[in-house]
């Protein structure tokens, strides 16, 4: 299944599995995906997968799914600085986001697990 949404006056076409489509229809929450953009020593693109809460700039695609579009960064690129597995983030404030807002999110369901990428070029 396919569906559009507008994010910060950019148009993000989602993909969605069939797998994901069923999985999603037997949800009793919708599901947000969160595109996270992640600014550091490198960028790295993650999609996060959580039940719906109250983020700011949430977009319905339909009653099953909501997606976010999220720049963060970290305070420091030095590996030893942070205990755990990942620093604390932050939202990163970006002049322009409508430039980074990407242009296709996919979603997929696999062994059990939500997966999903995004992308800038077609």
């Amino acid at each position: 299944m396919k569906h559009e949404v507008e994010i910060g006056g950019r148009t993000v076409n989602i993909d969605l599995s069939n797998a994901a489509e069923r999985e999603l229809e037997q949800r009793s929450t919708p599901l947000l995906a969160e595109m996270e953009l992640y600014f550091s020593c490198l960028i790295r693109k993650q999609v996060r997968f959580r039940d719906l809460a109250d983020e700011p700039d949430i977009v319905s695609a339909d009653e099953h799914l909501s997606v976010r579009f999220r720049p963060v960064m970290t305070a420091a690129c030095k590996v030893g600085d942070y205990e755990g597995d990942e620093p604390p983030l932050t939202d990163f404030p970006i002049t322009r986001p409508d430039s980074y807002i990407p242009k296709w999110l996919h979603i997929d369901f696999k062994k059990g697990k939500w997966v999903g990428e995004f992308g800038y070029i077609r």
